[in-house]
């Protein structure tokens, strides 16, 4: 028995639906890496200094190759690329992708052995962040294709599968993921698709369904996760793991009956629907090893959570800058917008906000760049932050254009509606800060346990946790010494917060107990301290570097009013938590949860929108049916179909590939 099962055997007071949930969220992660990260260490009290100060930077040699593709992209971006079409329309052109192909931007992170750029994860970001600030549709596109597409088989694949297929991904062919299914969002360990090994051993046989693939319609290969029953090598028993598949569209028994479904935002990317029957996969096409396949997925989705920032940023700077410019030029009672004070408290958050995403996006690219073990945590909590302060800037932009942002001609609403999804894709943000309380309390709750059962095993340290926990005595304060010193009153803030975060923790362990492992009002207050710790030294590290690099007067004055009001906001927030651990409406939430659930009723199934494919069988198939014959339709049809459509060069390319390869 694993340590991970016997702590879950430890637990008590938890229902045999939340061991199993547990059990199989750390099958789904896998053990804990060898070293804590910079995130991780926050819980203990432990401040890392040397893992975020000073600022990452790149080699300038990088720097500079990626400013000369920037150079190119603005000026396409400007000047040809079809924004307002691409939303329109529904759709990107063929043409515009095989430019983005031609700059260089659709093979940036492919090794130049294989033909593509070879860049850094953050030259890659700061191209995802300019493409963000003009378009969200050719950001999803770009950042599908390289953070989940080929970069599984960037970052997995055999030699031979790079030969294969690299070089085409970075000059000409799209690329897709396939985890998610009908019942099958954010538990990425629940797939319904299983593969099974054929008889003669030579082939992986799937079958199953996929949804919401981007570009999987117009991709010639993507990467598949499905069920997969083997024998653990350790147990000699059978075991369902996940694996990962490389599939391309014109295998048999593959039907993308779905290409896209019309949307509220991101309107031109493509969400592909694929349907999996008896599909024979050679075993050459297994990716990373059999019962691997979550490890493929995560490690890429740490990629994709880094991206969707970089989007945001760029989207968040984009409505900002309009928004302040409005605020100029619009007048109100002979008075320009930005003269009043609740217009400006707009401003200044949403200038705010702008420099801490983009000091949280950078330092997460430089933590991916240097290749740190444990980054799970970092990358999740970037994407929390950056999508949900990104979606404030733009929904505070509209406020502040009022009418006229509403308006389709002024783009700040496609921003708008482009910038909502991300708070739902990558993880929606609920989940993921339930996932940035359990993964990164879990070392610590697993000590605590420990020290519950052995006291008397280890003295000085239960005394010292007795002190804590009935006593009120905090942890000490970490020290931190990297900074300017101009900054030290900011330090000592995040200093005493680092303290009584980890204090925090532990108490509600103990208030608590095993109940806290289901409670996820508790979780997302603990989880929204220690992002705003975070969000307050990626700020001051940026601003350090900026001293250091000795900026103009004028744009550090400017720096440090952004800084001093991203930290009073964090500190402000921080301390709101703290107050409604005890202080809250959590039981009166409840109950009127409770009264909400109870009206259930008096609902008719016929109604209402019912997912397709609910466990619940007396709904199944009993919903609202709407009308769609007033939107715009997508429908599937053969490879052959779709490149006379003209929408599937790259999926012509792959055929070409397959016939090449035989």
């Amino acid at each position: 028995m694993s340590s991970n099962d016997q702590l879950v055997d430890k637990l008590k007071n938890i229902s045999e639906k939340d061991r199993k949930q547990i059990q199989d969220a750390q099958e789904m992660l896998g053990p804990d890496p060898a070293t804590m990260g910079f995130i991780k260490n926050l819980f203990w009290a432990n401040y890392r200094e040397e893992l975020v100060f000073p600022f990452p930077e790149e080699a300038q040699a990088e720097r500079a190759r990626c400013d000369e593709l920037l150079d190119v992209l603005d000026a396409y971006l400007k000047n040809e690329h079809p924004t307002i079409e691409i939303d329109q329309d529904e759709h990107i052109p063929d043409w515009a992708i095989r430019r983005l192909f031609k700059i260089g931007v659709l093979g940036m992170i492919i090794p130049q052995q294989y033909g593509g750029g070879g860049f850094t994860v953050t030259s890659y970001n700061r191209v995802l962040e300019r493409i963000g600030q003009t378009c969200g549709s050719t950001a999803v596109m770009v950042s599908a294709h390289q953070s989940i597409g080929c970069g599984a088989i960037n970052l997995f694949g055999t030699e031979e599968q790079k030969d294969t297929w690299l070089p085409r991904m970075a000059s000409s062919m799209l690329s897709a993921f396939c985890l998610s299914e009908p019942n099958v969002g954010c538990d990425a360990g629940g797939q319904e698709t299983w593969c099974t090994e054929s008889d003669c051993g030579k082939y992986y046989i799937i079958n199953g369904e996929k949804k919401w693939a981007t570009s999987g319609a117009l991709s010639g290969m993507f990467t598949t996760m499905c069920k997969h029953e083997m024998v653990d090598p350790k147990s000699g028993k059978k075991k369902t793991k996940v694996t990962a598949l490389i599939c391309t569209p014109d295998m048999e028994g593959i039907d993308i009956f779905s290409a896209n479904r019309s949307k509220c935002g991101i309107r031109g990317t493509w969400q592909a629907r694929v349907r999996f029957t008896n599909v024979k996969v050679p075993r050459s096409n297994l990716l990373h090893e059999e019962g691997r396949g979550l490890n493929v997925a995560l490690t890429c989705l740490n990629w994709g959570r880094c991206t969707l920032s970089a989007g945001m940023v760029g989207a968040g700077r984009s409505a900002y800058l309009q928004a302040l410019k409005w605020s100029e030029t619009r007048y109100q009672f002979n008075r320009p917008l930005g003269e009043f004070e609740l217009v400006r408290d707009y401003l200044a958050s949403m200038a705010s906000y702008n420099y801490a995403m983009d000091a949280m996006l950078y330092m997460t690219t430089g933590i991916v760049d240097r290749n740190d073990d444990d980054i799970m945590l970092e990358t999740a909590i970037c994407k929390v932050f950056c999508s949900e302060m990104g979606f404030r800037c733009t929904n505070m932009a509209m406020q502040v254009m009022g009418g006229e942002g509403y308006m389709t001609e002024n783009e700040l609403e496609r921003l708008w509606r482009d910038s909502r999804i991300n708070t739902i894709v990558e993880g929606a943000n609920e989940v993921m800060h339930a996932f940035v309380f359990a993964y990164g309390s879990k070392q610590l709750g697993e000590h605590m346990l420990a020290i519950r059962a052995a006291p008397f095993k280890k003295p000085v340290i239960a005394l010292k946790l007795a002190a804590e926990l009935f006593l009120g005595i905090r942890p000490s304060a970490p020290k931190i010494n990297a900074l300017d010193p101009s900054l030290r009153e900011h330090v000592r803030t995040i200093e005493n917060m680092t303290s009584e975060f980890s204090y925090q923790v532990k108490r509600m362990f103990k208030v608590h107990e095993e109940e806290l492992i289901t409670n996820q009002m508790v979780q997302r207050r603990l989880s929204t301290m220690v992002i705003w710790i975070h969000a307050m030294g990626c700020c001051l590290s940026r601003l350090d570097q900026s001293i250091r690099n000795g900026i103009d007067d004028h744009q550090l004055k400017h720096d440090r009013a952004l800084v001093d009001h991203i930290c009073a906001m964090g500190h402000e927030a921080f301390e709101g938590c703290i107050r409604n651990l005890d202080r809250n409406t959590d039981a009166t939430m409840r109950a009127a949860a409770d009264a909400a659930w109870a009206t259930l009723g008096s609902l008719p199934y016929s109604d209402y929108s019912i997912p397709e494919k609910t466990p619940v069988e007396s709904a199944r198939g009993q919903g609202r049916v709407a009308d769609q014959s007033f939107i715009k339709q997508f429908g599937g049809g053969s490879i052959a179909d779709r490149i006379e459509e003209g929408l599937g060069a790259e999926v012509a390319e792959a055929m070409k590939l397959e016939k090449d390869l035989a």
